[in-house]
């Protein structure tokens, strides 16, 4: 009881009330060292599997909002249990991973403690899953209503076709879309880049 209190006492900054006990009993029925980590631009969270009796380490940005960092959550102890249930050699997001994300899932759709916006696009996700949040252009619109902004966020799908715009350090001419993401040209080197819809980007007005 004082580790599961321990545990409610950190989470609660990361996660609602509504699902901080159904997260803390997943981390709690699995052997793992989980590690909350600076904001990565390539992703969310990971999931790496110990060898030779090491522990499995999942990590998680420090910047999430509540529902992302729980969905995100989620995704990763899917990939620890999968890999517990059927072995080390089944496929990142195969039929195994797939099932256990479902499943970890579901509970959140049922409790309706959920955004509609949310539980909407979670349900539509789970009809095929994605392998991950980042390639759900739905569910990722969602929850990014959910960020905590000191300022409008401006994301590629906002921009006009052929809008110059500038990303991690670098600047691009917004072209058509393919998917979930737009082919870009630099507009120094004039190579192409496929760049996700829902980059956040910063717009630069032409002269």
């Amino acid at each position: 009881m004082q580790e599961r209190t321990k545990y409610h006492a950190f989470f609660e900054k990361f996660i609602s009330n509504d699902f901080l006990e159904y997260v803390v009993s997943v981390i709690l029925e699995n052997s793992v060292r989980f590690k909350i980590v600076k904001p990565r631009k390539t992703k969310l969270g990971d999931f790496r599997a110990g060898r030779k009796g090491e522990m499995h380490i999942i990590t998680i940005n420090n910047n999430l909002n509540p529902y992302s960092f729980l969905i995100t959550t989620l995704h990763e102890f899917a990939h620890l249990i999968a890999h517990n249930k059927f072995g080390r050699r089944i496929q990142p997001h195969g039929k195994e991973w797939q099932s256990t994300y479902t499943d970890l899932i579901h509970p959140l759709i049922e409790s309706k403690k959920l955004p509609e916006d949310i539980e909407n696009a979670l349900l539509n996700s789970l009809v095929k899953v994605k392998a991950s949040s980042c390639s759900d252009v739905e569910l990722q619109r969602a929850l990014m209503k959910y960020d905590l902004r000191s300022e409008e966020i401006t994301t590629l799908e906002q921009l006009d076709k052929n809008s110059i715009f500038a990303l991690n350090n670098k600047t691009f001419q917004k072209g058509n879309l393919r998917r979930t993401r737009f082919l870009c040209k630099e507009t120094n080197t004039k190579r192409d880049y496929l760049i996700h819809a829902l980059a956040k980007v910063e717009e630069i007005k032409r002269k």
